[in-house]
């Protein structure tokens, strides 16, 4: 989760935030596992495993507030471990 969050993180803060897709790309799992791309109605999440499956279209600032609520709830739950999460950048 962890990985995730800074991945996250890292695509949010950048300057293509909100005109490129993100796609997972983990030391841990396959690339792919986790996709955001926009569309027509908004930003949507998937996966290449699961082509034909993808969340409702969100619009951005939706997208972004929940991308927050996970990182949030990733630093805390680490944090409760009395593990520091220095590596991800605050969102």
């Amino acid at each position: 989760m962890a990985e995730l969050a800074y991945h996250l993180a890292r695509w949010i803060r950048s300057p293509v935030a909100g005109q490129e897709g993100f796609r997972f790309d983990s030391m841990q799992a396959d690339t792919g596992l986790i996709r955001i791309a926009g569309s027509d109605g908004g930003w949507r999440i998937g996966s290449d495993f699961a082509p034909d499956f993808w969340t409702s279209p969100v619009a951005w600032d939706v997208l972004v507030a929940e991308i927050k609520r996970f990182d949030r709830a990733v630093r805390e739950g680490v944090a409760a471990m009395g593990i520091e999460l220095p590596f991800v950048p605050e969102i």
